[in-house]
């Protein structure tokens, strides 16, 4: 396990990256900026002008994974779900206070915190809005996070709380995640019945076989609706080193917002296929404005745009 430091070495770096990315959602809908206790004045400066500041300790500044998922009853009341958090399989120490966030943010905002008693990242999960839900077998099924689970019980804990009623499993995440393969950077839905797969071309990268795994298993999978899936390849950046180690470049950990996509981008060498993420975004989604942010501000640290947001539906 390592000590967990916000930001470590880029740390105004990464403060540049998150209010660039608060400032672009803010153009399509109100953004909630998670501050720790003593950073108020430093976050005012970067986003006080487009966000709200909300103080809630934490160790890590990773919404998606420890913050809570939020879901409608059948009576359409909004709840949150508070999954257990320990930092990717006890990574990073300390981690007390990111697994508490979910229930102070629920709190905060007074919404009724449904407590899951799993370890589970959100980043790990992506869902169709019908029933069917997207994850990995190198993630879910680590023995680093629910050891005294079966697959079985795992998939009923989802369905319980999520109100779905069919997995599709994918064997693994990107090349080098240390998430231990979180879906969201290597495929999610479009919209029911379609499948965005980050996908690679080159027999010598690691990516290559990832990506025919996941191609096979999405080509012969079915959807809660009985639907064959249409998967929408979009090829991954050229790969970056960051101290020797390969960052985990994703176009697919981008962050819907009302109206609207905002994408991380790389920049360099990656020119090409930034352009070409946005022209297959601007063709699947014709009715979204597709908003770029640079994703080299983030990666570093191991996420991006998807992993440091968490949409919150409007009202009860």
């Amino acid at each position: 396990m390592r000590e967990s430091l916000i930001w470590k070495e880029n740390y105004s770096e990464v403060c540049e990256g998150y209010a660039e990315t608060a400032r672009a959602i803010a153009g399509f809908e109100p953004v909630t900026v998670i501050v720790n206790p003593g950073s108020e004045q430093e976050a005012e400066s970067l986003c006080g002008d487009f966000a709200r500041l909300v103080m809630i300790p934490h160790n890590d500044a990773w919404i998606r994974d420890n913050g809570p998922t939020f879901v409608w009853d059948n009576e359409k009341r909004l709840s949150g779900i508070s999954w257990n958090f320990n930092a990717w399989g006890e990574k990073y120490t300390p981690y007390n206070l990111d697994d508490a966030v979910a229930r102070r943010l629920l709190a905060h905002f007074h919404v009724p915190c449904l407590q899951a008693g799993i370890v589970l990242e959100g980043g790990s999960i992506h869902v169709d809005g019908q029933g069917t839900l997207l994850t990995t077998e190198q993630c879910l099924l680590n023995p680093n996070r629910n050891p005294q689970l079966s697959r079985e019980q795992i998939e009923e804990v989802l369905k319980q709380h999520l109100n779905i009623s069919k997995i599709i499993w994918l064997k693994r995440g990107l090349f080098g995640d240390e998430t231990d393969g979180h879906v969201d950077n290597v495929a999610c839905f479009a919209k029911p019945g379609v499948v965005l797969l980050q996908s690679c071309h080159d027999p010598e990268d690691p990516n290559f076989g990832i990506t025919r795994e996941n191609l096979d298993s999405l080509h012969g999978a079915s959807d809660a609706m009985g639907r064959s899936l249409e998967v929408v390849e979009i090829p991954q950046p050229p790969a970056r080193l960051y101290n020797g180690v390969r960052l985990t470049l994703s176009y697919l950990n981008f962050y819907f917002v009302n109206g609207g996509i905002v994408l991380p981008v790389f920049g360099g060498d990656a020119a090409a296929t930034d352009r070409r993420a946005k022209e297959i975004l601007r063709k699947i989604f014709p009715d979204r404005t597709v908003a770029a942010v640079d994703g080299m501000k983030l990666i570093k640290e191991g996420g991006n745009v998807h992993c440091i947001t968490q949409q919150m539906p409007e009202g009860n």
